[in-house]
C-alpha cells in the first residue's frame, strides 16, 4: 500500500484490519512448539514500536524471554498469585475459576514483557504535564499494536496479569523506574476460538455496545428512536457478536 495515500484503505486492506481486530483472542492453552522466526518476530515488534506515544517519547522496551529458567521462575510466581486470586471467589465462581487455564508461560515458545520507562523524556514531557500517566497508556498502545500484528501473522498472544509486579521486576532485572505493563505468551496455536474463552466458559458475556455509548455527558444515553447512531449500532450487532 502506498504510504502517501491519505484516503481510506482499499477493501482488501480494510478487511484485513477488521479481521485482526475481531479475530484477536487471549490465548492460553492452544500453543504449539513451532518456533517463531526472527523475521516474523521483528515485524510484530516493529508494529509495537510504531504505537502512538505521548510527546513521542516511546517509553516502551521489549524484554524477549526465551530462557526456560526465566519462564519457570515466572510460572512459579503465577502459581502463587493464582492461588491467592482463586481464594477471592466463592462457590460456583471459585469452582469455575479453578477450571480455567489462565496462562501459557511454559508452553509458548516466546514470552515477552513490554515495559514503560517512567523517566524517559526527562522530567517534563509534552502531553504529560496534565495527565502524568499518559506514558503508561502509550505503552498499552504498543501492547495492542503487537497483539493485532501477531494475530495477522497467525500468532497467538496471551496476557498474563496474575503476577506479582515486584517479583516480575526482580526476575527480569527491571530498574525501579521501569514498570512492567504486559507479560505476554507468544506462539503459533492449534486454533483461534470463535469467541473469547471466558465467554465460552461462562465467566462473562460481551456487553451490548449501545449501552456503553453516551452523548455529550457520561451516562446520557439515547434510544434507537432518538439517535441514528444507536439505530445503526443495533443493526450492526449481528455482525459483531
Amino acid at each position: 500500500m502506498d504510504k502517501n495515500d491519505n484516503g481510506p484503505f482499499d477493501a482488501q486492506h480494510l478487511a484485513g484490519v477488521y479481521k485482526a481486530i475481531f479475530g484477536r483472542r487471549d490465548v492460553r492453552g492452544q500453543f504449539t512448539p513451532k518456533p517463531i522466526t526472527d523475521e516474523v518476530l521483528s515485524r510484530v515488534l516493529y508494529a509495537a514500536h510504531h504505537a502512538p506515544s505521548v510527546g513521542f517519547v516511546q517509553p516502551w522496551d521489549f524484554v524477549v524471554i526465551q530462557s526456560d529458567d526465566v519462564k519457570t521462575q515466572i510460572h512459579q510466581e503465577f502459581v502463587k498469585a493464582n492461588e491467592q486470586a482463586q481464594n477471592l471467589f466463592e462457590g460456583e465462581k471459585r469452582t469455575l475459576y479453578s477450571s480455567l487455564k489462565l496462562q501459557g508461560i511454559l508452553e509458548a515458545p516466546i514470552n515477552l514483557c513490554i515495559t514503560c520507562d517512567r523517566q524517559r523524556g526527562g522530567p517534563v514531557v509534552l502531553g504529560k504535564t496534565s495527565i502524568p500517566t499518559m506514558d503508561l497508556y502509550s505503552s498499552v498502545c504498543a501492547v495492542q499494536n503487537f497483539w493485532l500484528a501477531a494475530r495477522a501473522e497467525g500468532l497467538g498472544v496471551g496476557w498474563v496479569s496474575i503476577l506479582d509486579e515486584q517479583a516480575m521486576k526482580r526476575i527480569l532485572g527491571l530498574p525501579e523506574h521501569v514498570v512492567p505493563i504486559a507479560y505476554l505468551c507468544v506462539g503459533y496455536v492449534s486454533e483461534f476460538y470463535d469467541q473469547p474463552e471466558l465467554a465460552t466458559k461462562g465467566w462473562a458475556t460481551r456487553k451490548p455496545l449501545a449501552e456503553l455509548v453516551s452523548f455529550d455527558q457520561y451516562g446520557q444515553h439515547q434510544t434507537v428512536d432518538e439517535s441514528s447512531l444507536i439505530r445503526q449500532i443495533e443493526q450492526d450487532k449481528v455482525h459483531y457478536r
